[in-house]
């Protein structure tokens, strides 16, 4: 595997420009003032409640356990020149997935064109024929993307970014995007005078003012509100947060009904139209007539509301098909083939399992690679080649050759290093890049996102739900 990026240091261990300022700063710290400052952090996640809940984990008394996702001191910090041109690769991306989705529930050009094999779209569990025809407020299906970065090492010192993963469903995080930029601030104001750090605290307003544009027609001011599956989704508090900051009804499926083909949400004053939903529940559980029939998450009848132009729903019902990760590895040719041009940000290179020479290399080279179940997420249903042991890659190998159309595999990444505080003091650890991007009448974000950090030595998994930690995400104005 090629040497990873450090982000804070370059060649013979210089410290890049956009860190200096930081990182004098940094040395004139005593370790125990780092430390308690991270306590400080710790204490107040805590009383806030902003934790998340692990599925499969029990506490001794057999009940569900809830964690604190580990607040890292050290931010990641992002020149503005970086920033800007990685905006309009997300922007020129999300763009062209937002175009295959129409057009896969439309013409199918694409497919037709034989750029996207039409069996990979058509018999993928993601694809949803309900939707076949159905035309949303322009022609958006994602309306709050998190597309993921990564920064590879490279053997002469640098590094580039690449696209590991489009999330395009029902993508979270984003509420410790915010909350870590305010600890940050409260630990340390002074580095906010020192530094022009882009602000994000205004993801709220941008996000309220996305799902007002797709409003159906004729509504001048819709009624948005947030579903949520409930307190035991692992994100709830991020769904409670969320709702908060945008004023709006934070509800649950049991809240809505149908009524004359509109959706209504009861209220202690009566039954009160909604318009828009942010919607935190997957496809399978929204509407029991259409889907699953034991799903109480959802409303019965919803789909029907959507489909007559009634209720707008971020993301649309049918979005995961272009996040699912047997379709990635064709987003580049998506971008030239609605767009016309080159992408800005590449792919990972990316073996497809179902394609019988991709399969066999892969088999071959399974210990060097990182395996993935195409609908898998939260770090499940992968291996990384290089930290498993000799019978977990044999065991992997027979699971897929089992069903081959389930994975995907790609090199292992050098991901790129920040400096982190762990007990050990500060030591480099792997990190990815979490933007979220919002697509209304027009796509914007803020500056930034999540930076999560795998918080194991050597470890390349920096998912909350394996242990990964976040940090707070500056991008530099000039």
């Amino acid at each position: 595997m090629k040497s990873a990026y450090d982000e804070m240091h370059g060649a013979n261990e210089r410290v890049r420009a956009h860190y200096e300022i930081y990182e004098q700063w940094l040395q004139r710290q005593p370790r125990a003032t780092m430390q308690a400052r991270r306590e400080e952090a710790e204490m107040i996640f805590r009383r806030v409640g902003i934790t998340f809940a692990v599925y499969g984990a029990k506490d001794e008394d057999g009940a569900g356990t809830e964690r604190l996702i580990p607040f890292d001191l050290i931010p990641r910090v992002i020149p503005q020149a970086e920033w800007s041109s990685m905006e309009a690769g997300l922007a020129q991306r999300v763009t062209a997935l937002n175009r295959f989705l129409h057009d896969v529930y439309h013409d199918q050009e694409i497919l037709k064109a034989g750029i996207v094999p039409a069996e990979q779209v058509l018999e993928n569990a993601q694809f949803r024929p309900e939707m076949m025809g159905v035309t949303l407020p322009g022609n958006v299906y994602s309306h709050i993307a998190g597309i993921d970065i990564v920064r590879a090492g490279k053997s002469d010192g640098s590094g580039d970014y690449y696209v590991l993963e489009d999330n395009l469903r029902v993508p979270s995080g984003v509420s410790y995007m915010l909350e870590d930029r305010k600890m940050t601030m409260r630990l340390f104001p002074e580095l906010f005078a020192m530094h022009r750090i882009a602000p994000v605290a205004h993801y709220p307003d941008l996000l309220l003012e996305t799902l007002r544009e797709v409003a159906p027609a004729g509504v001048n001011e819709p009624t948005v509100i947030v579903l949520t599956p409930g307190m035991y989704n692992s994100a709830y508090f991020e769904h409670a947060f969320l709702a908060q900051q945008m004023g709006v009804e934070l509800v649950e499926g049991q809240d809505l009904m149908v009524r004359d083909g509109y959706l209504y949400m009861r209220t202690t004053r009566g039954p009160k139209r909604v318009d828009v939903i942010y919607r935190r529940v997957d496809d399978d559980f929204l509407d029991p007539k259409a889907f699953r029939s034991d799903s109480t998450l959802g409303c019965a009848g919803l789909l029907d509301v959507y489909r007559a132009g009634n209720l707008a729903l971020c993301n649309a019902i049918g979005t995961g098909i272009a996040d699912d990760k047997s379709i990635y590895p064709y987003v580049p040719k998506m971008i030239e083939f609605y767009l016309g041009e080159k992408p800005i940000l590449n792919n990972v290179p990316t073996y497809l399992c179902r394609e019988a020479d991709d399969l066999a290399y892969v088999l071959d080279h399974m210990a060097e690679l990182v395996v993935k179940e195409v609908h898998g997420a939260g770090g499940y249903g992968m291996l990384v080649g290089p930290a498993a042991t000799r019978a977990e890659v044999e065991a992997f190998k027979a699971v897929v050759k089992a069903r081959p159309t389930n994975y995907i595999a790609q090199p292992t990444l050098a991901l790129s290093t920040c400096p982190t505080f762990v007990e050990a003091g500060i030591a480099p650890r792997h990190i990815d890049l979490r933007p979220f991007v919002l697509t209304g009448k027009h796509v914007q974000m803020v500056p930034g996102g999540l930076t999560r950090v795998a918080l194991k030595a050597g470890s390349l998994v920096v998912n909350s739900s394996q242990g990964g930690g976040t940090k707070d995400t500056w991008v530099l104005e000039d």
